[in-house]
C-alpha cells in the first residue's frame, strides 16, 4: 500500500460515525480476501495493519523443516534463519509479501468487501441509535416516492413511511418536511430498517409532549389515546399536582397547544378526557360529549352497559358508532350504550320472570337485574352468603331463592333435553311416513279406480 491509511481510517471513522477498530479490520479482511484471489487460496495468509506505516501487511506462512515436501507450505532451515536467526524446526515463520503486484480484479475485490464491511458497520452504529428511538418523533425530508411508501432522509439514514401509515387525503412531495412517529426499527440483512407512522396512537400522545411542558416535566401523565386517523381523537390525562388542570394545561391559552397537535394531524377532532380510577366514571367520561343517566358494571366479561336518556343516545354513539368504538378503546372496556326506553323493555321482561320463577317482590329482582344475576343459571352460583351481601335479605331467604333457582335450572334443562329428543325423532318419523311402497301405490290406484 503506497499510501498512509491513517488518515483514511480516521476520516470514515468520523464521517460514517463506525469504529476504528472496525474499519481496520474490514481493511485487512478486504487485502487477505484480494491476496488469496492472487496468490492462491490454500496459502496461510493473514493480513496485519501496521499504524506506524499506515499500511496493510501481508505475511505468508511457512513451516520450517530440514527437507521440503509442499514448498507452498514449508521453508527449508537455512532460508528461514534468514528471516529470524532464531527459529528452529518445527517453528511457523511469517514472509512479508509485496502487495503491489494484485491485479485489477484482486483490488476490486478488496474494494467489494471493504464496501460491505463498512456498509454492515454503518447499519450496526444506526440501528444501535434508533432502536432506543422507538416511540420517540422524528422530522425528515421526503426524498421520494415509492409504490407504496414515502422515503424520508432523516440525515443519516433513511425510514419508511408506508401510505398506510398517512392520515387520509394526505400526500406529500418530494422535499416536504415531514414528522413521524418511530414505529418500529428493524435490522435485516440488507442493513437497518425505520418505519414511521403518523397514524399510530402514539403520535398524539408525543405531540401533545412536545407542546404541553407539563407533560415533558411529569406533572401531567398520559394514560392512553385512541384514534381514527384525520377523524377523531381521545386522550386521557391525569394531574399528578391537585393544583393543576390536566384539560386545561393540554389545551392551552386560547386553546393554543391543543390547536398546534390538531394542525399537524390535519384538523382531527381531539377530545381530552380527565382520567379517574373509578373505572364506571372514567368510561362515562370518555363517551363526552353525551350524558350518561346509569351505569352496569359486568367485571368478569370487563364489560359495562351505559344507559343514557332518549335523546342522548345518537350523541353517545357518535357518527357511525365513532364516539363510543373511541370510549371503548381508550378505556380497555366493552360497552354496550342503550336508550332508557330500550332498556326498561327488556329488562321488564327479565324482571317478571325473576319474580316469578324466584318468588320475589319486583324491588328484589330489579337489584338483581341490576347487579348482572338476570339468569338462574347466575343466581345458582352464588352461595346465601354472597347473596346476603348483594341484597341484605336474610340467610335463610337466601338459601330459598337459591334452591328455587337451582329448581328453575332443572326444569329448563329437562324442557331442553325433550325438546331436543323430540327434534331427533320428528325427522325419522316424517320420513317413515312419507316412504310409500309399490304395493300401497297399486293398492291406492285400484281404490281410486
Amino acid at each position: 500500500m503506497y499510501f498512509d491509511l491513517n488518515y483514511v481510517i480516521e476520516q470514515v471513522g468520523k464521517e460514517k460515525g463506525i469504529p476504528k477498530e472496525i474499519i481496520i479490520e474490514a481493511l485487512e479482511e478486504a487485502v487477505l480476501s484480494a491476496s488469496k484471489k492472487k496468490f492462491g487460496s490454500h496459502l496461510d495468509l493473514e493480513a496485519k495493519y501496521n499504524a506506524e506505516v499506515g499500511e496493510i501487511e501481508i505475511f505468508r506462512f511457512k513451516t520450517v523443516v530440514e527437507d521440503i515436501e509442499d514448498p507452498d507450505m514449508e521453508i527449508a532451515i537455512e532460508d528461514a534463519k534468514e528471516q529470524d536467526p532464531e527459529c528452529i524446526i518445527g517453528d511457523s515463520i511469517g514472509i512479508k509479501m509485496d502487495t503491489s503486484t494484485l491485479g485489477r480484479i484482486a483490488a476490486q475485490t478488496a474494494k467489494q468487501v471493504i464496501m460491505q464491511k463498512v456498509r454492515n458497520a454503518e447499519s450496526d452504529v444506526i440501528y444501535n441509535e434508533y432502536k432506543d428511538k422507538k416511540g420517540e418523533i422524528v422530522t425528515g425530508v421526503i426524498q421520494r416516492v415509492e409504490k407504496n411508501h414515502y422515503v424520508v432522509n432523516l440525515g443519516k439514514t433513511e425510514a419508511i413511511l408506508s401510505f398506510k401509515e398517512v392520515l387520509p387525503n394526505e400526500v406529500f412531495k418530494r422535499r416536504d418536511r415531514v414528522k413521524g412517529y418511530i414505529l418500529d426499527v428493524e435490522k435485516t440483512q440488507r442493513g437497518c430498517t425505520i418505519l414511521l407512522s403518523r397514524t399510530h396512537p402514539g403520535f398524539l400522545v408525543k405531540l401533545f409532549e412536545i407542546e404541553v411542558p407539563e407533560i415533558q416535566e411529569g406533572i401531567i401523565k398520559v394514560v392512553g389515546a385512541a384514534r381514527e386517523p384525520g377523524e377523531r381523537a381521545k386522550i386521557a390525562v391525569n394531574s399528578q399536582d391537585p393544583s393543576i388542570d390536566p384539560i386545561g394545561a393540554c389545551v392551552g391559552v386560547k386553546g393554543s397547544r391543543v390547536q398546534a397537535v390538531v394542525q399537524e394531524l390535519k384538523g382531527e377532532k381531539i377530545d381530552i378526557i380527565p382520567w379517574t380510577k373509578d373505572a364506571a366514571k372514567f368510561v362515562c367520561n370518555a363517551l363526552a360529549p353525551a350524558r350518561v343517566s346509569k351505569v352496569y358494571i359486568n367485571e368478569e366479561e370487563h364489560s359495562m352497559e351505559i344507559i343514557v336518556h332518549d335523546d342522548q343516545l345518537s350523541l353517545a354513539i357518535g357518527r357511525k358508532g365513532q364516539n363510543v368504538r373511541l370510549a371503548s378503546r381508550l378505556t380497555g372496556w366493552k360497552t354496550d350504550i342503550k336508550s332508557e326506553t330500550e332498556v326498561e323493555k327488556t329488562s321488564r321482561k327479565v324482571i317478571d320472570d325473576l319474580v316469578e320463577k324466584l318468588q320475589i317482590n319486583e324491588i328484589l329482582a330489579r337489584i338483581l337485574f341490576d347487579e348482572y344475576l338476570r339468569d338462574m343459571s347466575d343466581i345458582v352460583r352464588l352461595t346465601p352468603e354472597e347473596l346476603n351481601k348483594i341484597t341484605s335479605i336474610s340467610l335463610e331467604d337466601c338459601a330459598r331463592i337459591i334452591e328455587r333457582a337451582k329448581k328453575a335450572v332443572s326444569e329448563r334443562e329437562a324442557a331442553e333435553k325433550s325438546a331436543a329428543a323430540a327434534a331427533a325423532e320428528s325427522p325419522e318419523e316424517a320420513a317413515a311416513e312419507s316412504a310409500e311402497t309399490p304395493e300401497s301405490v297399486g293398492a291406492l290406484k285400484e281404490e281410486n279406480q
